[in-house]
């Protein structure tokens, strides 16, 4: 290798590598703001930014405009459509495909992004998957089931999983990612329904009891897990509108649903 050929490569190692002493000097991006945002500022007709996820955005916006993925009229602090395309691009560079590429943040690859110019804090997961009654969930989708069953005081049985592409069209892609249920209700009066709803929200699913009358379905509660990177982005979208007290049907009508103080897993879990 010629002399200043090996000069270039040292110093793009050096660009690559943050001493703890650069790290503490850095800004930070808290994942958890930034997903959020990216799931409820696509499905805003305002364009304002989600409360507490500006600074954050903005620090990604500017990334991927220096990568030359993004428009700098863009870089707003907003996590509009055009930034959410623009980082599914971005992973796309990577060499991810499908649920990796699907425009939300991950853990990896927005660490990667962020490397000597922010950290990362409130890292969020999905989880390997595993398997929930003889269907495909993710280990943060399971144990947001355990504990609404623990609120409730009983079981409760799931009749369609994740990661489910192809699957039900009736579900218009919401389970082809992660994150998504479907929750049966047989044996459960209208009460119980709208309790066991009541108890997925509580621990951080967007949920709603659907009837017959809403869709080519049988009685169901539908539950998709907010932030879970793994989201479809039709479930990405459904999520959105749930934070903006809509339904998450596609007329977008009001949200028909039992009224708890929306939070995430993990926002749950630090109550």
């Amino acid at each position: 290798m010629k002399p200043s050929a090996c000069a270039a490569t040292l110093a793009a190692a050096a660009l690559l590598t943050t001493t703890p002493a650069q790290a503490a000097a850095l800004p930070s991006v808290d994942m958890e703001a930034l997903v959020k945002a990216a799931q409820i500022d696509p499905q805003r007709a305002d364009e304002k930014p989600t409360p507490g996820a500006k600074a954050g955005v903005l620090l990604v916006e500017r990334a991927l405009r220096d990568r030359g993925l993004l428009g700098g009229k863009w870089v707003d602090g907003y996590f509009g459509t055009r930034t959410v395309t623009a980082y599914a691009k971005y992973q796309k560079s990577l060499g991810h495909t499908g649920l990796a590429a699907n425009g939300l943040p991950g853990e990896a690859s927005l660490t990667r992004l962020g490397d000597g110019r922010f950290t990362v804090t409130h890292a969020i997961a999905p989880g390997r998957r595993v398997s929930r009654d003889g269907l495909v969930v993710n280990t943060r989708t399971r144990s947001m089931l355990a504990e609404a069953e623990r609120l409730l005081g009983r079981g409760l049985v799931l009749d369609q999983g994740s990661y489910n592409p192809g699957g039900d069209p009736s579900s218009a892609g919401t389970h082809d990612g992660g994150g998504v249920v479907d929750v049966s209700v047989r044996g459960m009066n209208p009460a119980a329904r709208v309790k066991a709803a009541r108890a997925l929200r509580r621990v951080g699913f967007a949920a709603w009891v659907r009837s017959p009358r809403q869709g080519d379905w049988p009685w169901h509660i539908h539950a998709a897990a907010i932030s879970d990177t793994d989201l479809s982005r039709q479930a990405q979208g459904q999520i959105g509108d749930y934070h903006l007290g809509r339904d998450g049907l596609a007329d977008r009508g009001p949200d028909d649903g039992p009224k708890v103080a929306l939070r995430t897993w993990e926002e749950y879990r630090r109550r």
